[in-house]
């Protein structure tokens, strides 16, 4: 077997009322052109142990929004992906943004999109399936979760606090 690398990453979706704000990426050199979170991306080596850090450098590297902006913001999915010589770790936040703040990116085009229309859109695989889980599952409970993904499903647990 080759050398195995981790690429850590993670994303942000907002919410507003039964809307999301996603952005359609585009020429990103990990996903191809497609539905993502609001903002995300890789790690910095000073927010390796912490990727709230990291989430919410992107937002404001990304969209100019700051924690100030949002609220509610919580880490609730992690997610593991094997493709090629690297295992892909991914955070997923949550959080809600007051309706009629002004928000643009320099990384694609933001869209608010229906909660009903959100599996309809070219996501990542791994993203998808977090969405799927999230509307079904996650958002009535405060469990953070592990999804193991295979090419056919992303496998969810909650992860228990345990001694």
């Amino acid at each position: 077997m080759s050398e195995i690398y981790l690429r850590n990453m993670t994303s942000i979706y907002l919410m507003c009322g039964k809307k999301m704000l996603l952005l359609y990426r585009i020429g990103s050199r990990v996903v191809k052109d497609s539905y993502t979170g609001t903002a995300g991306g890789h790690f910095e080596a000073f927010e390796l142990n912490n990727p709230k850090a990291c989430a919410l450098r992107e937002l404001f590297e990304e969209t100019g929004l700051t924690e100030k902006n949002i609220y509610d913001m919580s880490l609730r999915y992690i997610t593991l992906r094997r493709k090629g010589n690297e295992i892909r770790q991914n955070y997923y936040y949550f959080a809600n943004i007051n309706n009629g703040i002004e928000i643009s990116s320099n990384e694609g085009n933001l869209e608010w999109v229906d909660f009903d229309k959100l599996l309809d859109l070219e996501m990542p695989h791994s993203s998808k399936a977090v969405i799927k889980h999230y509307f079904e599952i996650g958002k009535d409970t405060n469990y953070l979760y592990c999804g193991i993904a295979d090419k056919n499903d992303v496998y969810f647990k909650a992860l228990e606090d345990f001694i």
